[in-house]
């Protein structure tokens, strides 16, 4: 069974998802991507079937070299699109070394689109030309490359937690969401203020009394 995460759907755009999935909201730690996480992403996201995911599942069992290589490559993977896109939030200078793994994984993309039968529908699968697992993070690399193209246009933002790291697709109406999630980090910033202008209020009382 492929549990699920909170974390999963509140960036908006595939790959905010993708570096967002080593954390839940108001998480203070970074730990590595783990290989459920990895099958789990790919299963919720329709990259791969439900039963493909299953069967992903046990490669570190039947073929434990290619399941580290396809996790090193999609932890780095990762780290080149975190530090990019924190870096289009905060319109800063986005390195040439962040860039190099998302170029990595688009170099395998040469293949084509199959209508295949999954058992219940017809779905569109990609056909890698390239032997190995690397295509499964095309589509991924993909959308990191469409927002860090289109620069501070893309409205890429960070949770305004400080100890939160998830980051996030602003499609608000506004434009000017502030929290990965209002029920979670932004309810917890209305708690902490509220318990401030308590502590703040009741001092002057004490100095006026």
């Amino acid at each position: 069974m492929i549990e699920s995460s909170r974390a999963r759907t509140m960036g908006n755009r595939l790959c905010l998802d993708f570096v967002n999935l080593p954390f839940e909201p108001g998480d203070v730690m970074k730990r590595p991507v783990s290989w459920q996480d990895l099958v789990r992403f790919l299963a919720e996201t329709g990259i791969v079937s439900a039963e493909r995911g299953e069967e992903l599942q046990s490669l570190p069992e039947t073929d434990p070299m290619a399941a580290n290589n396809l996790l090193f490559q999609a932890e780095r993977l990762a780290n080149g699109i975190r530090f990019a896109l924190r870096a289009v939030a905060r319109n800063g200078q986005i390195h040439r070394e962040w860039i190099e793994p998302i170029n990595e994984v688009l170099r395998v993309t040469e293949g084509h689109d199959e209508l295949d039968w999954d058992g219940n529908e017809w779905r569109i699968a990609f056909v890698s030309q390239k032997e190995g697992l690397a295509w499964l993070l095309a589509a991924t690399a993909r959308s990191a490359a469409e927002l860090i193209a289109a620069g501070p246009r893309s409205r890429v933002r960070q949770c305004a937690n400080p100890n939160c790291h998830l980051l996030f697709y602003d499609d608000s109406r506004t434009h000017r969401r502030r929290w990965c999630s209002m029920a979670l980090c932004g309810n917890r910033s209305k708690v902490a203020a509220f318990a401030r202008r308590q502590i703040g209020s009741e001092k002057a009382k004490a100095q006026h009394a």
